[in-house]
This record gives C-alpha cells, structure tokens and sequence, in this order.
C-alpha cells in the first residue's frame, strides 16, 4: 500500500493530459509492485494505458469526454523512457517549412529505437527506425529542417529551399543548422556550401 500510496501521489503532481512513463516510479518500490499498482489505477479508471510503459490521466472535456494528449506528446514520453531519440517525419517536417501543404494522414516519427506501432484512441501512431544520420540535432530547428531536406531528397534540394528554410528560422537556428554541416551527407553540404557562396557573390 505504501508504494500505490507513494505513486497516486506522484501522478497526481503530473497535469492532466501529460503522459509519463512507468520508469519515473522506479525509486518508489520494486518493479513489479509499481507495475501491479499502474494497473489497479488503470482498472479503477484513472489513469489510462496509452502504450507499453506509457500512461496518461486524461483531460475531461464536458463535451467529448476523456481527451488523450496528442501524439508527439505520447512519443517522446516513451522515447524519453526507453533513451531513445525521435524526431517528425520528413512530410511533416516538410509542411512546417511551408515546402508542402499536404497534411499527413498517419503521425509517423522517425526513432533511434526499434519500429512499433501503437494506438492512440482511433488514431494509429507508427514509429520508424532510422540510422542515426537522419537523427541529427533532433528535437530542434536544425534537425527538423534536416529531417525536411533528407525527406526532399538530392534532385529537389537546391539554394532555394535551402532560402526558403532560412527564412523559416531564427539566425541562432541557421546558425546551429551550419554547425551540422559536417554530419550531412556529401550532397545535402554540397548544397549549403553552394548556397553560401551564391549569398556572398549576391552580398
């Protein structure tokens, strides 16, 4: 009773509509009596199970009910328990850039982590493993406009869209998208270097 006491109290402190991870109650007890007290909380209705290791207590609208947070949120909640990293996919980050107006259809993310696939009411949420070099600067700027270019491909990335991202960002966010020049493929460099030396002929 100690440790179910110990973990309400706990997610109590966490705000409706925040998903948190069965590892944040480690230091409360041993795993299987956290994992037997989750599940009591679930049974009873106050918390929700959202995937493997992913719980939420769920906003209440008087209107629609029970309202589950938005995928990303989901995601890197349990990214954030497993170590793993993620980042949106190449379409969405596509679309941030206002490079695409198409809306994806199903929330994918890319991870450093194993593929899986999990749902999140009626919605169904894929994660895709990637190689680490399309993760790099992940949860920022610089690697969301990354994500975007590798997505575009080398036939469709030119110094105009290398513009048009810059346009998108803080000079501090360009500046930290340079920096990982280096970790970019030699066609994706090839690219802003041939950009920066057409701004400085310009200039």
């Amino acid at each position: 009773m100690k440790v179910a006491g110990s973990i309400l109290k706990k997610i109590e402190e966490i705000p409706e509509g925040e998903p948190f991870s069965s590892t944040q109650f480690l230091g409360l007890g041993p795993r299987a009596g956290i994992d037997q007290a989750l599940s009591r909380l679930v049974k009873k209705g106050f918390i929700a199970r959202v995937t493997r290791g992913v719980f939420v207590r769920p906003e209440v609208s008087r209107y629609v009910g029970a309202v589950m947070p938005g995928p990303y949120k989901v995601v890197e909640a349990y990214a954030r328990a497993k170590g793993f990293t993620i980042q949106v996919q190449g379409a969405e980050a596509v679309r941030r850039f206002g490079l695409s107006t198409q809306m994806p259809i199903q929330p994918v993310f890319y991870t450093s982590g194993p593929s899986k696939r999990f749902k999140l009411g009626k919605l169904e949420v894929f994660l895709k493993h990637v190689s680490s070099k399309k993760l790099v600067c992940s949860n920022s700027k610089a690697g969301l406009a990354i994500t975007a270019l590798w997505y575009l491909g080398k036939a469709n990335v030119n110094s105009k869209v290398i513009e048009s991202i810059r346009k998108k960002m803080l000079p501090s966010e360009f500046q930290e998208l340079k920096v990982a020049i280096p970790s970019m493929p030699a066609w994706m460099a090839d690219t802003f270097h041939r950009y920066e030396s057409e701004r400085k002929n310009a200039g």
